[in-house]
């Protein structure tokens, strides 16, 4: 059931959003939008952050069932990210290139570029951590959670534990154990806004990092507080609408990782109890289903996040219900 549901988002995005890069034979990137604008069809607003989840799902896929043809979809999409983005794969903004980092990774592709520009972003100032972007004062777990996981993945463990510990003692809420946003270093100010995609890459550093309890605290707050009858809850289209798919894929690590017990129990039913809900919620479009950026009532929108965070989430949970696994996702 789940795997075919999988199947069916890959082939509805694939179909609407999938698209070459200024029409160049060999090129092929997801469309920011459908039916897509004017820019869009040329990918001038191309979401360099979004790409990078589209490319995680197309791995997620392969792990899958893999094919030829997908493999060739994936050696292409990851040339014309570099393409698009002017012939580098970085930018200006910590958070993306190390989710590009990780699909990358996941993909086999040398990744040193992304890992160099992420290790010049820790200084001690604030406690230490990562900043968000360049030129700028803040640092969020958005950026410092995806740069533990890579790290601790590319073996550089002592950066990820120093990420890790930074967000565990400066970001997490000591009533709830949710994550917070991040801290406006100059000021000192906690900016405390409570977002799925945060509690979903602190989790997913806990467990590369084998920090069991700060893991299980964190699944058992998402159930909590962030799920609604065991639906996780949405943040909108934009990229609000990757955030419970990010979270989404690491509660189904942490369903496969953490000792048996409640906390693993409950991750995995977050998983699969969202992706009945998402499927059942879903409209039926050319190519096949549209889901909402809501997944526990229809809320319209068509950006390629909102779709590609449903894709990760029936990703998530086809690594569930098999024996395959999403590759350390």
């Amino acid at each position: 059931m789940y795997h075919e549901w999988a199947a069916a988002a890959e082939s509805a995005i694939t179909t609407r959003h999938l698209r070459r890069v200024w029409g160049l034979p060999g090129t092929v990137l997801g469309r920011s939008g459908w039916p897509p604008s004017p820019d869009q069809r040329v990918h001038w607003h191309w979401n360099y952050w979004w790409q990078a989840h589209l490319l995680d799902c197309l791995i997620d896929a392969q792990l899958r069932a893999p094919s030829a043809a997908r493999g060739a979809t994936v050696d292409r999409f990851i040339s014309s990210v570099r393409l698009r983005n002017f012939g580098r794969w970085t930018n200006d903004y910590y958070d993306d290139m190390a989710w590009l980092g990780l699909a990358m990774q996941r993909a086999g592709r040398d990744i040193e570029p992304l890992l160099a520009e992420l290790r010049s972003a820790w200084t001690p100032e604030g406690g230490g951590g990562i900043w968000w972007r360049h030129n700028d004062r803040f640092k969020n777990t958005p950026s410092n959670g995806p740069a533990a996981i890579l790290h601790a993945r590319a073996g550089e463990t002592e950066r990820a534990r120093e990420l890790f510990e930074w967000m565990d003692s400066t970001l997490v809420d000591p009533e709830t154990g949710l994550v917070w946003d991040g801290l406006q270093v100059d000021s000192g100010e906690l900016v405390k806004h409570i977002y799925t995609y945060c509690q979903g890459v602190f989790l997913g550093a806990a467990l590369e990092l084998s920090e069991v309890d700060a893991a299980a605290r964190t699944v058992r707050a998402v159930g909590v507080h962030c799920a609604r009858d065991g639906v996780l809850v949405g943040q909108g289209d934009g990229d609000g609408g990757l955030f419970a798919g990010i979270l989404a894929r690491y509660l189904a690590l942490a369903a496969n990782r953490l000792p048996p017990g409640a906390e693993a129990d409950t991750a995995r039913e977050l998983v699969l109890s969202s992706a009945r809900a998402c499927w059942e919620g879903a409209h039926e479009a050319p190519g096949g289903p549209l889901f909402s950026a809501e997944w526990s009532r229809w809320s319209p929108a068509t950006d390629l996040s909102v779709q590609v965070g449903a894709w990760l989430l029936l990703e998530a949970a086809a690594t569930l219900t098999s024996n395959h696994t999403n590759g350390g996702a």
